[in-house]
């Protein structure tokens, strides 16, 4: 699996496999695979392949409280069509992997999660991207593998007019930065927060987030956070994201 994993690397994309302290990290190009780290877990999710065409790696680099992990990517064809989501996962995933993550959270119930994430994105050529969380809600707190009835993005670095879902609602200021609002539905709620300007780090109380949208009426406050990722969505192009230190936790 580790030596597949390299080939892609070098040869597809001509990027340095990483290293953690003096061991080369762990890491695959198969659809879909899966690394635990901690509470988290690495999900190498390509849900949107049949798109375009190409791959998709991802590697660990995990320590202490925090995590770091990293992916490479090339994907070509399907203009404007999301490819793959390679992210940490904390919570569900239509089901439950790992314990002790702090999730679901009811919203009534004002319980701050903590996040901060520092990353660096390599593009080796042009890239249509994001860097963005991603939310995901229920009206239940353990809904199995039932669809979510709302999903809030955080986009805090995008590339080559990458856009959300939806249509532009608002300009709002959250956590010392602007961010653009757009709302839309792909068979269930859809909020973007696309900042206005890229960041390499971000750190914030997501609460602050899905707190704008139960005061705007938008959101119920009844609603459970089920799950907290945070990755990058390619439409296209061959780079990589370094993600050197990442957190997420309920309080």
């Amino acid at each position: 699996m580790l030596k597949r994993f390299m080939v892609a690397v070098l040869t597809a994309a001509a990027l340095t496999l990483p290293t953690t302290g003096t061991a080369q990290a762990a890491g695959s190009c198969e659809d879909f695979y899966s690394i635990t780290m901690g509470k988290y877990w690495i999900n190498n999710n390509v849900w949107g392949q049949n798109s375009g065409q190409g791959w998709q790696c991802v590697w660990d680099g995990s320590s202490g409280g925090s995590i770091s992990w990293g992916t490479a990517w090339d994907w070509s064809g399907g203009p404007g069509q999301v490819k793959s989501y390679a992210s940490s996962v904390l919570g569900w995933h239509w089901g439950t992997k790992l314990s002790g993550t702090g999730l679901p959270v009811r919203l009534s119930d004002n319980r701050s999660v903590n996040t901060g994430a520092s990353y660096t994105v390599k593009q080796n050529t042009a890239n249509v991207m994001n860097v963005a969380y991603d939310l995901w809600l229920h009206p239940m707190s353990n809904p199995g593998t039932t669809n979510p009835s709302d999903e809030i993005m955080i986009w805090t670095y995008r590339a080559g007019g990458a856009g959300p879902v939806g249509t532009r609602q608002a300009t709002v200021s959250i956590a010392g930065a602007n961010w653009d609002l757009y709302r839309g539905n792909i068979g269930w709620e859809v909020y973007s927060f696309v900042r206005t300007g890229n960041t390499n780090s971000a750190t914030f109380n997501l609460r602050d987030f899905t707190s704008h949208l139960v005061n705007r009426g938008w959101l119920s406050n009844q609603k459970y956070l089920t799950s907290v990722q945070h990755g990058t969505e390619i439409f296209s192009g061959n780079g990589q994201l370094d993600v050197h230190s990442y957190y997420a936790n309920v309080s």
